[in-house]
């Protein structure tokens, strides 16, 4: 098991993913003193300074679509990445870049809008993660979606719910509806970084 499905697969509850931007280096050690599992970073070159300064597995979050933007992720180390299955019209293409991805030792996650992508990608490449996000730009549709996509999820796979603002009570629903982890985009932006993933979490920093 790779280091990125391990430390979301493992342990009690939800996971709690960080998008960084910025000083990516000190706010991974931040995410890693509040108990995130693990950390989304939108380029190869935040990933090489996430790695240099934390622990924590390294997520490419920025949707991939080709074998060079795969390559670049591998060489900054980074331990997950994201294909982007809407972007990807022809079928051969998307199988060919989910076989490359794992060929290059990463964790796969596979994003998902709607019941036909979600098809669509359980039929061409049966991915390990279901990566969930609602591209309608309106938060509590990317929470409803999640919950409405979620009972079509075959079991054994993780899910991820990807939200850009989000409260410790869709939180909880979350966890308690099955999703395995919660990519959360806005909790860089506050002055305490760590105390914004620390209250949605439900813990102490």
């Amino acid at each position: 098991m790779a280091r990125f499905t391990q430390a979301i697969s493992e342990g009690d509850g939800i996971s709690l993913i960080p998008t960084l931007a910025g000083d990516v280096a000190t706010l991974a050690g931040a995410a890693e003193t509040s108990g995130a599992e693990a950390v989304a970073v939108a380029s190869p070159a935040d990933a090489e300074r996430v790695r240099a300064a934390a622990g924590l597995p390294v997520l490419l979050h920025r949707k991939v679509r080709s074998r060079a933007e795969l390559e670049a992720a591998s060489d900054a180390g980074a331990d997950a990445v994201v294909i982007d299955l809407p972007k990807l019209d022809d079928d051969d293409a998307l199988q060919d870049i989910h076989t490359t991805a794992h060929e290059l030792g990463f964790d796969v996650a596979v994003d998902v809008g709607d019941d036909e992508d979600l098809e669509r990608a359980l039929e061409l490449v049966d991915p390990d993660i279901v990566w969930i996000c609602d591209r309608s730009g309106d938060h509590d549709e990317a929470f409803e979606r999640t919950l409405d996509l979620l009972p079509d999820v075959p079991a054994g796979k993780l899910v991820i719910s990807e939200s850009r603002r989000i409260v410790r009570e869709q939180v909880v629903a979350l966890e308690r509806a099955g999703v395995d982890a919660l990519v959360v985009a806005d909790a860089a932006s506050g002055e305490d970084f760590a105390r914004t993933l620390a209250d949605l979490g439900g813990g102490d920093i």
